[in-house]
């Protein structure tokens, strides 16, 4: 099992609170910490605009840093961290070519140590805030960047005429340094596993039940096979909140009062709508070392390789690191189950 960690590029307002304010070199110190913890890979998500709910709930704007420059910093200041996006959200960037740019620069100059997961946001509203009368399909937005993307890291000279992005004769070089870069896809709908099963080397769904999970994994691995790949080679990549307490009662209580359980109840309207009837400490690693640990096992045989972008409750950047360092220390030690993720661990 690979264990990485939630990394709040754009989690102020949404998963802590006004003001937590993780500056440059706090985030550099998260970084830090997560690599002599013995994290595989720091994950950080892509918000362009307030959402409604925060607005109503705070009297000050959050702070959202963008992942990938927030990347080319911090890759400077680490040496085996690997860096994830979870997610960028491809529909908020029209210059598909830029993006491609971005990505192959970077992955360079962090000396291989990038994956991109792509996906289509959680909030509509946002979308429609930057991309204001443009009434494109989100889901083949994301697909369609995908397969851009792919053709941008390998043809000499790229052409693409699709329905949302075009270009002619491009010659991008650099291609990225890994070959193939790895793509994730998130979301918990079929056809994010359906993309990750084509065109991924993960997939990322959100707090998701073990039950549920494999489910989708016997659905991936089937969809894979009926398009020429190996299903056990994609990396089934969970994101999920932790809290950690010395009680079970404690470790709830600590998570419902905070801005995290906030964003998933907002969650409930978009990328969680279809697990309205499942609960959120049963979705998500909240409870007790040995809780997390009995839950990990049930995740793994799940077919889960890879625990990523841990998010851990905390209402500061010292309980941040705090609840990181608990879950390093005395969680991680406990699931050593022998098996570890594909495209991931390369």
């Amino acid at each position: 099992m690979i264990y990485s960690a939630g990394l709040p590029t754009c989690m102020e307002g949404m998963m802590y609170p006004v003001p937590f304010v993780p500056t440059p070199d706090q985030l550099i110190e998260i970084a830090k910490h997560a690599e002599a913890l013995g994290y595989h890979s720091v994950w950080g998500n892509d918000h362009m605009t307030t959402q409604r709910y925060v607005r109503e709930e705070f009297a000050d704007p959050p702070n959202f840093w963008e992942p990938l420059i927030t990347y080319a910093y911090l890759a400077a200041e680490t040496t085996t961290l690997k860096f994830g996006t979870g997610i960028l959200v491809t529909p908020m960037r029209r210059d598909i070519v830029v993006v491609a740019k971005q990505i192959a620069t970077l992955d360079h100059f962090s000396k291989g140590r990038l994956i991109i997961g792509l996906g289509v946001g959680a909030y509509r509203e946002e979308f429609e805030a930057l991309h204001p009368g443009w009434n494109a399909h989100r889901g083949n937005l994301v697909e369609e960047s995908a397969q851009a993307l792919r053709v941008l890291f390998s043809e000499r000279r790229a052409s693409w005429n699709g329905e949302y992005y075009r270009f002619e004769d491009v010659e991008m070089y650099p291609k990225p340094l890994q070959n193939p870069l790895p793509l994730y896809f998130g979301g918990n709908n079929p056809q994010a596993v359906r993309r990750a099963a084509i065109y991924g080397q993960g997939w990322l769904p959100a707090g998701m039940p073990a039950h549920q999970l494999a489910q989708h994994v016997q659905n991936l691995r089937q969809i894979a096979a009926e398009n020429g790949r190996d299903g056990t080679k994609i990396d089934i990549a969970p994101q999920l909140i932790t809290c950690i307490g010395k009680t079970h009662e404690q470790a709830v209580a600590l998570f419902e009062k905070s801005q995290i359980y906030q964003h998933l109840v907002s969650l409930r309207q978009s990328t969680l709508k279809d697990q309205a009837d499942i609960a959120f400490e049963e979705a998500n690693l909240i409870g007790t070392v040995d809780e997390l640990v009995e839950k990990i096992q049930r995740l793994e045989e799940a077919g889960v390789t890879h625990l990523c972008g841990t998010y851990f409750t905390a209402n500061t950047i010292e309980e941040l690191k705090e609840q990181m360092q608990i879950f390093a220390e005395d969680v991680m030690p406990k699931v050593n189950l022998g098996k570890t993720s594909t495209a991931a661990a390369q």
